[in-house]
């Protein structure tokens, strides 16, 4: 489990006493926090170096000094392509220097909150939807809406997953990759596997792999997220995505026949998952199907950080269609991008950098360096992309409705503070279903207010 998250905290005022005291009896104080650890004085630590300049705050104006930039992205991979992108950048603005601060991925979401409210960096990665419009709309982010009249490339639905609840932009996506069901080409290829359509095809195959001496889906939880993009995979096949987006809003009832049927189904499913998943982390899981132990895994596109020089060999497939009526036209695409801080030191360069992290330049350089990604500005170039991030363009273009993820797509505190354990405590005991939506929906009214 991971510790307690700080948004938890500054959100605790927003969660009612009765659902506080439900969650820390049932978990002694721990909070699985992969959707949102280090202390705030090291994220704080983050933000020095930067240099006020007297330029023109404008996107395109002149701008000095150096920015600095909180990053999330402590991969291998991600971590190399958000440095070449910075070398690119200062390469054409001789005047501008920029320092970057990699705080690891899960660390750096949990502790946000404190770190938005201390000394954040000029600029700070972040991702599109409802997470941006919540920091947004507490006064945490700086309006770049001028960064926006500079932008060319983005389409209508990026600039609107980019926009505040006060019509005004916040964010400057960088990246989108989807979530599907990955798989290695030569193992199946070997064994004569055949992409599955329908939930009973998934069943079949993935016992026919199990008898091969596979396991069938690789699984990992220790960090809390992961998860929820099988959740949300069944309720977009089991519901559709319009019950889907009402549902992550609050609006519907998690305690009704309907949620109780994407329980049903992922305990039905849970036979062909890998065991013991709350003890591994999705790179642990992600090995397994590296190592040629899994068949399949569900996740997003990013686990090709995990397959350095083998990419080649990575192909997946849609979630299969569990109901005929429903269909398998709707996907999950997160976008990830980046914001700038409310009272950067910076401002000038802050919105000079974000003007090339959103230009197809700055994105061709991107995506280069992080074949797992696909750019988010329309004009970059897809001369150079893998076959991967060819399937993930096509795909993603393709699809009828796309959703962000779970913790993008609902408040923070209720995927933090209510769905995490939730769904940990259904993976480690699958069996009271009935039970299980009961809490979640006496929460979601706490919380949500109705």
């Amino acid at each position: 489990m991971s510790r307690p998250s700080s948004e938890d905290a500054y959100l605790a005022s927003l969660v009612p006493a009765s659902v506080q005291a439900q969650r820390f009896s049932r978990r002694n104080l721990l909070v699985g926090a992969g959707a949102f650890a280090v202390t705030p004085a090291l994220l704080a630590a983050c933000s020095s170096g930067s240099s006020t300049t007297a330029a023109s705050s404008s996107g395109g104006g002149a701008a000095t000094g150096t920015v600095s930039l909180g990053s999330n992205q402590s991969d291998a991979v991600p971590k190399a392509a958000v440095a070449a992108v910075v070398d690119a950048f200062k390469k054409d603005n001789a005047g501008l220097d920029v320092k970057v601060n990699t705080v690891d991925h899960n660390t750096f979401q949990e502790q946000i909150n404190n770190y938005l409210q201390g000394s954040p960096d000029d600029v700070f990665a972040w991702f599109a939807g409802y997470r941006m419009r919540f920091f947004a709309s507490k006064g945490l982010a700086g309006d770049i809406s001028d960064v926006w009249g500079n932008l060319a490339g983005m389409s209508d639905a990026m600039k609107k997953s980019s926009t505040g609840d006060d019509g005004k932009q916040y964010f400057v996506p960088s990246s989108y990759y989807p979530w599907a069901m990955f798989y290695r080409k030569s193992v199946w290829a070997a064994k004569g596997y055949t992409v599955p359509k329908t939930l009973d095809e998934l069943m079949t195959l993935g016992r026919k792999m199990k008898a091969d001496g596979l396991v069938p889906i690789a699984f990992g939880d220790k960090d809390g997220w992961p998860a929820m993009g099988t959740f949300d995979q069944i309720n977009l096949r089991v519901n559709g995505y319009d019950f889907h987006v009402s549902l992550m809003a609050g609006k519907e009832d998690w305690a009704g026949d309907k949620v109780k049927k994407v329980f049903d189904t992922w305990r039905g499913l849970l036979e062909i998952h890998q065991a013991d998943s709350l003890g591994r982390t999705w790179q642990e899981a992600a090995q397994s199907l590296q190592k040629k132990e899994s068949g399949m895994y569900l996740l997003g596109s990013f686990l090709a950080q995990q397959f350095k020089g083998e990419e080649d060999d990575l192909d997946f497939f849609n979630f299969p269609e569990i109901d005929a009526a429903i269909g398998a036209d709707a996907i999950e695409a997160p976008i990830d991008g980046y914001m700038m801080a409310k009272k950067p030191k910076n401002e000038a360069g802050a919105k000079k950098l974000l003007g090339y992290i959103g230009s197809a330049a700055g994105q061709d350089v991107l995506v280069k360096a992080d074949p797992s990604v696909v750019a988010a500005n329309g004009k970059a170039s897809t001369a150079a992309y893998t076959a991967l991030q060819k399937k993930s363009a096509e795909f993603v273009a393709s699809a009828k409705s796309i959703a962000q993820f779970l913790d993008r797509d609902t408040r923070p505190d209720f995927a933090s503070t209510v769905m995490i354990p939730a769904i940990q405590d259904f993976i480690k005991t699958p069996t009271d279903v009935d039970g299980l939506v009961k809490k979640i929906q006496a929460q979601k009214v706490s919380i949500f207010g109705s």
